[in-house]
C-alpha cells in the first residue's frame, strides 16, 4: 500500500462533467478534448439499469478493484496494480439521453502509466460490449 497515494478530492460529477485530466499523461478522459487524454465513451444499447448493473459486474470481474461509490447514474472504483500497489480513480458517468457512460481513468501517482488507464477502458469495453 505505500503507493496507494490520497484519494483525489475533485472526484464525482460536477455540472455533467467529470474531473479533468491533469497535464501527465497517465489519465484518459471521455470528456478530454485533447489527444493524449481523449477516449471514447462507453456506448450500450439496453436500459440504462441494465447498462449499469453490466458495468457493475464488468468491473467486479476485474482482478484487485473495489467500487467506492455508486449512484443510479455514477460509478467511481478504485483499480490496484498487481506489483507496487499504484492506485488508479475510475469513474463512469451514466448520460441517460446518449446512451453512455463517460469516462475517466487517472494514476494517482507518477507522470506515465504506460498506457495502463487506457487499456484499462477498452478492456471494459469489450466486456460490455459481449454481454
Amino acid at each position: 500500500m505505500i503507493f496507494a497515494g490520497k484519494r483525489p478530492n475533485n472526484l464525482g460529477v460536477n455540472n455533467g462533467r467529470l474531473a479533468a485530466c491533469p497535464n501527465s499523461p497517465n489519465c484518459v478522459s471521455s470528456q478530454s478534448t485533447d489527444a493524449i487524454h481523449q477516449i471514447a465513451p462507453l456506448t450500450f444499447n439496453t436500459s440504462p439499469e441494465q447498462a449499469i448493473a453490466n458495468l457493475k459486474s464488468v468491473i467486479q470481474s476485474l482482478p484487485r478493484t473495489t467500487i467506492i461509490t455508486e449512484t443510479q447514474d455514477y460509478l467511481y472504483a478504485e483499480f490496484k496494480s498487481a506489483l507496487m500497489g499504484f492506485v488508479d480513480d475510475v469513474e463512469f458517468y451514466l448520460d441517460r439521453e446518449a446512451n453512455i457512460f463517460h469516462v475517466r481513468s487517472a494514476s494517482r501517482l507518477g507522470q506515465s502509466d504506460l498506457g495502463v488507464n487506457r487499456k484499462r477502458i477498452e478492456t471494459i469495453r469489450a466486456e460490455l460490449q459481449a454481454l
